[in-house]
């Protein structure tokens, strides 16, 4: 491998309809990064994976992603594609040796999830799952502030995520209410939350929840047809942290006025409050109490932001910030990034979630 990585994107394209993740978050985070490269661009058709490339500033084009892993001057190949494609591209990717890159969530289940691990295993190389929001510089830092017990012992915790229903959608994001798809709002702007908030607090040791669908019914915006939905939309749970604190949590895609995420951590000492639209995009912005005392708005010290200064904003800067660390961590040999094995256990707190629904009962984690 050359000093930079050299990177090939499965799902960046120039092609209207999709969610643009990989246009809009992805290229310009690589294109920005110093020890990176923007090297190549997959999609599933010739015309597109040329158009794409040459717009993205990539200097190769595939619309054989077999291709592309076999490619001597490719070494990190990442997949921005709908979740239920991600396991097929990934394995690709895996059985040729090459890092990989796959944004979140790594599969549509947590028997996809599973598998993929062991196939990473098994090739032995390094990975990055798409968990961005805890590579944002103020979840970082808050994540450090309670280490080093800045606001005492954690008492309990408050995650709230509310998003803004979209009931009409095409060809490029209807699949989304398909619950086998594993794309919604339980699992990304749930997932993403929920990784953040263990990120800076442990993990579960259980957890109880309700899973359901309040909006069924979506309308196909080319072609006014009605297109029944059953991916889980609300999420309501309660749990404990292994550290012993309560969490109370709540998911839900709302028809108007979504508040995005509120995310309260009260301690012996004292409270941290994060908030941001959508923690995985940001901007965040964080707050802390001392006691009874007011909340004042804290910034990130500068060793924290990880990313150039014309990457400092929009969709890019966590995915930047993400890149940024796995960089890190290939010269180093430490594991600080969110891998593959990171994300089935986060599929496995969302898959308990899930059960608890079902089943009635609480989910023991430890």
């Amino acid at each position: 491998m050359t000093d930079n990585i050299r990177v090939g994107i499965v799902g960046a394209t120039v092609t209207p309809g999709g969610s643009g993740w990989g246009a809009n978050a992805h290229v310009p985070a690589l294109n920005g990064l110093p020890g990176y490269e923007l090297k190549a661009i997959c999609t599933a058709h010739e015309e597109t994976a040329k158009n794409s490339a040459e717009k993205f500033g990539a200097e190769l084009a595939f619309w054989d992603i077999k291709e592309m892993v076999e490619h001597s001057d490719v070494d990190l190949i990442s997949v921005v594609v709908r979740v239920p494609w991600h396991k097929e591209l990934v394995d690709i990717a895996l059985e040729a040796r090459k890092l990989v890159c796959c944004e979140w969530p790594l599969g549509a289940n947590l028997l996809e999830a599973r598998e993929m691990l062991e196939t990473a295993e098994v090739a032995n190389v390094p990975t990055l799952v798409g968990l961005q929001a805890q590579s944002d510089p103020l979840i970082m830092y808050a994540r450090d502030l309670v280490a080093s017990d800045e606001i005492g012992e954690i008492i309990t915790v408050n995650l709230s995520v509310m998003v803004n229903a979209i009931t009409e959608r095409g060809d490029g994001r209807i699949w989304q209410g398909i619950r086998t798809n594993g794309a919604n709002p339980m699992t990304i702007p749930g997932g993403h939350a929920v990784d953040a908030l263990c990120y800076i607090l442990g993990e579960f040791s259980e957890v109880s929840a309700r899973v359901t669908t309040r909006i069924t019914n979506w309308k196909h915006s080319v072609t006014g047809e009605d297109f029944p939905v059953d991916a889980p939309d609300t999420v309501s749970a309660i749990g404990v942290l292994r550290s012993g604190a309560e969490v109370s949590y709540q998911v839900a895609s709302v028809p108007h006025n979504a508040s995005g995420t509120r995310f309260e951590i009260y301690g012996q000492k004292g409270t941290l409050v994060l908030t941001a639209q959508s923690v995985n995009i940001g901007p965040s912005r964080l707050f802390l109490a001392k006691g009874n005392g007011p909340m004042n708005e804290i910034e990130a010290p500068n060793l924290y932001r990880l990313v150039p200064g014309d990457i400092a904003s929009g969709p890019g800067i966590n995915v930047g910030q993400a890149y940024a660390r796995f960089a890190n961590q290939l010269k180093s040999g430490n594991t600080e990034v969110p891998d593959f094995r990171l994300a089935v256990v986060r599929h496995t707190l969302i898959d308990a979630m899930e059960r608890s629904h079902k089943e009635g009962r609480v989910i023991n984690l430890k």
